[in-house]
């Protein structure tokens, strides 16, 4: 059990809730959501705070991380998408420090299962829907209807592009998940070399020396993956919105 690669993503009950025949569990995947959200909460009202004309180390990283998402949204969707900056965000962050707290040993990564990051994809992609209808009425649907197409591709047309919206939450939850997945499954089977070489004497210690190197270079690359993962899934959402503020571009 130890080695098993899997084993890291089993949700288990910490408290069993049960209302009308539904399972309401408080589990560890929830644990580390509150977790994520306490934490990076924390982590900018600490920082922001006592906020300095010359600022300190940690408040340049609140900062940069304020003006990195702020630039983000307005080259994708030009000074009207900074309306929704609070979204965006905060969906950075989220992903950003669940993805790093799933680093830790012992640690639960809730980006690592595809209904967390697809109920997410779902927010981004509902309100885009739900906004460009509330701004643009049923202009909002000329979306899917490309200026310029031939009236006789229309109907193709129309439909590869439906076809094309509807994926999007599925690309956007499945990339994130997957890549958190993967990582940590490698880590593991790597770091599971490494102990059980561990335990054939000198000829298995000297043998774990590649997986150990192995391990150690996975595990800088996973801080990497995660500060792109959630840099990716919030440009994309960037992308998206501006379809919302501008469905006939």
């Amino acid at each position: 059990m130890a080695n098993d690669p899997i084993h890291q993503f089993h949700i288990t009950k910490w408290i069993p809730i049960e209302i009308g025949g539904l399972d309401f569990s408080f589990t560890n995947s929830s644990a580390f959501m509150v977790a994520t959200v306490a934490a990076a909460g924390l982590f900018l009202f600490l920082t922001t705070s006592s906020r300095g004309l010359i600022p300190g180390r940690l408040q340049s990283i609140s900062e940069m991380s304020y003006e990195f998402v702020a630039s983000m949204l307005r080259d994708a969707a030009g000074s009207q998408g900074m309306k929704f900056f609070p979204m965006v965000f905060s969906l950075f962050m989220f992903v950003l420090v669940a993805n790093l707290l799933g680093l830790f040993p012992y640690f639960f990564t809730i980006t690592s299962h595809i209904i967390v990051t697809f109920m997410l994809a779902l927010l981004v992609i509902g309100t885009v829907v739900v906004y460009g209808i509330m701004k643009h009425g049923f202009s909002f649907f000329k979306l899917f209807v490309p200026q310029g197409v031939p009236g006789i591709l229309v109907p193709l047309v129309v439909l590869i592009e439906v076809i094309s919206f509807l994926s999007r939450p599925i690309s956007l939850s499945v990339r994130l998940f997957a890549n958190m997945l993967a990582g940590h499954i490698t880590l593991k089977v790597f770091a599971g070399f490494v102990a059980s070489l561990s335990t054939l004497g000198a000829v298995g210690v000297a043998g774990s020396i590649l997986p150990l190197a192995m391990t150690v270079a996975i595990t800088a690359l996973e801080f990497l993956v995660a500060f792109l993962q959630a840099y990716v899934f919030a440009v994309l959402t960037c992308m998206y919105l501006n379809d919302a503020l501008h469905p006939s571009h």
